[in-house]
This record gives structure tokens, C-alpha cells and sequence, in this order.
């Protein structure tokens, strides 16, 4: 097995709507906002290289939506996903697996392209299966006002309408369940119904692909939980039951969307679990 991090673009959002409660003041120390309020924060994928497989987790927003759209997330920097294929030695078609934790539009988005005549969207990775689960799928097909806006259309439905989406088993809250393709899975429901959370075992130690239980170094603290999330105090509980597991089991922690670290260790200290040191995956690993 091979893991390349594979960026997909940065963008920007509100630094308040990222950390719910927690004052400006406290956050902005690990996360500084621009004038606008904004801080950075990154699409990062990983692709997984083992056997035959070729299994990429998440894909980033993708570039069909409108210039408004765009312009509501403020992107920057030069990553792309194509880009970024290329650099680790493969094209979209070579993927035969989309995994994504979740179907909101930043994590799913690069999943569906508009068509040569721009007048469709097709999958964008025509030879692969696209995998989410029922539950999450139904959540996200039939959308509460407050993710609607999320969830769009245009992301989902042509994967399933295309034939090359499947479904993963679900399994139980708080415990890892293996999957086919061959990580296991940890299911965790606070920031959307069914999110999951890959956990790869790589090189002797456990890498866990965070998603949204935990953006960025700064959210690391339990009580730190986006405003975005559906079931903030579901949340809680998850992320401490994570985090005293990331502990004693020594996992790295592998970010989507901290732009500034790919990856981090873990410490027990007074004030419960924190940061022990930041890696990038290069440095880490080779």
C-alpha cells in the first residue's frame, strides 16, 4: 500500500461559523482571521494505492459550480485535483474508488464534471464505483433546510443515476467497522447523519482521515465544534470518545481542511487531549 495527499484547492470561511461558541479572541490563535473574518482552510483528499485499487477519499468542490458560487468561498492558491493526480503519477480515469465521508459540496463536489458539451454533468471519474452509505445518502437526497444548501443536486444525483454508486454497510456509532476496501470505518453522526471516518493502518501506525469531526488543529478541543454541525452535542461526546482512542492508540490524525498541517500527533495533558507535534505526510512517512 501507497497513501498520497492529494490537494485539491483552498478556499476560505467564516472563521465564527467554524468554531460555534468559542470566542474570536481564543480561536484566532491557532486559526487568524482575515478582515473579513475569514480563515483558511483546504480540500485535502488522500488517495490510497493497494493492489488493484486506486481509491481516492473525498474529492474537493470540483469546478463546475457558477463564478457566484465560487466567489462566496474566496479560493486561493494553485492546487487542483488533476494537478495533484498527476504529481503522485495518475489521471482520474486510473481511480477505481471514490470513497466520501460525507455528500456535502467541499467534500463531494470534484465527484461530478459537467460533459464535453457542458449541457450534462457526468461522473467525473468514469471507470470508478462511488461509495457513501443508505442512510447518509437518504439524509442527503431529502435535505433539512438547515443542510440544504449543502447538499446539492447536481453532486449527487448523477452518480446514482450513472450506476456506479454503492453503498458501505452501516456500522455502530463509536466503533470501527472493516469495510471492502479494505480500511475500517468509524460512523459518527453530530455534524451530519452517518458521516465516516476512515481509519487506514499504514507503515505500523493507524492514520485517521478526520473529515469534520475535527477540521483543523484548532478545533482539537471538545468543546471546539462548528457551527455548522447538525447535533453539536452528539458531536461532543464523539470527539472525546475519539480523542482518548486517538491517545491511547497512538493514531496521526490526517486533516481535510487545515491548510496549513497535514497531519499531527496527540498528548494527555490537564486540560485534556492536545497537540504533540504537527507533520507533514512527506516528512512523516519517507
Amino acid at each position: 500500500m501507497k497513501l498520497h495527499p492529494i490537494e485539491t484547492g483552498n478556499f476560505k470561511l467564516d472563521g465564527g461559523a467554524m468554531f460555534g461558541v468559542v470566542p474570536k479572541t481564543i480561536w484566532q490563535r491557532t486559526n487568524p482571521a482575515d478582515a473579513n473574518n475569514m480563515i483558511d482552510i483546504a480540500a485535502r483528499c488522500l488517495l490510497i494505492e493497494d493492489g488493484e485499487k486506486l481509491i481516492l477519499i473525498d474529492t474537493g468542490m470540483g469546478n463546475k459550480q457558477s463564478d457566484k458560487f465560487f466567489n462566496y468561498y474566496y479560493q486561493w492558491g494553485d492546487h487542483t485535483l488533476d494537478n495533484s493526480l498527476k504529481k503522485a503519477g495518475f489521471h482520474r480515469d486510473d481511480i477505481t474508488d471514490v470513497f466520501m465521508t460525507h455528500l456535502h459540496f467541499d467534500h463531494c463536489g470534484g465527484s461530478v464534471q459537467w460533459n464535453n458539451n457542458h449541457t450534462a454533468y457526468e461522473p467525473a471519474f468514469k471507470n470508478a464505483t462511488f461509495w457513501t452509505n443508505e442512510e447518509h445518502w437518504k439524509w442527503a437526497t431529502q435535505p433539512n433546510v438547515r443542510e440544504k444548501a449543502s447538499f446539492l443536486k447536481e453532486n449527487l444525483l448523477p452518480m446514482q443515476e450513472s450506476g456506479q454508486l454503492k453503498f458501505i454497510e452501516r456500522g455502530e456509532s463509536s466503533f470501527i467497522k472493516e469495510s471492502e476496501l479494505g480500511f475500517g470505518i468509524l460512523f459518527v453522526d453530530g455534524h451530519t447523519e452517518k458521516q465516516m471516518l476512515p481509519h487506514i493502518n499504514y507503515q505500523g501506525k493507524t492514520l485517521v482521515f478526520t473529515a469534520d469531526l475535527i477540521a483543523t488543529v484548532g478545533h482539537l478541543p471538545v468543546p471546539y465544534v462548528m457551527g455548522y454541525d447538525t447535533r453539536p452535542l452528539l458531536t461532543l461526546t464523539e470527539k472525546e470518545v475519539f480523542l482518548k482512542n486517538a491517545v491511547d492508540k497512538e493514531y496521526l490524525l490526517f486533516f481535510e481542511h487545515d491548510a496549513h498541517n497535514q497531519m499531527c500527533s496527540l498528548k494527555t495533558t490537564e486540560k485534556g487531549v492536545r497537540l504533540k507535534n504537527t507533520y507533514t505526510f512527506n516528512d512523516y512517512f519517507n
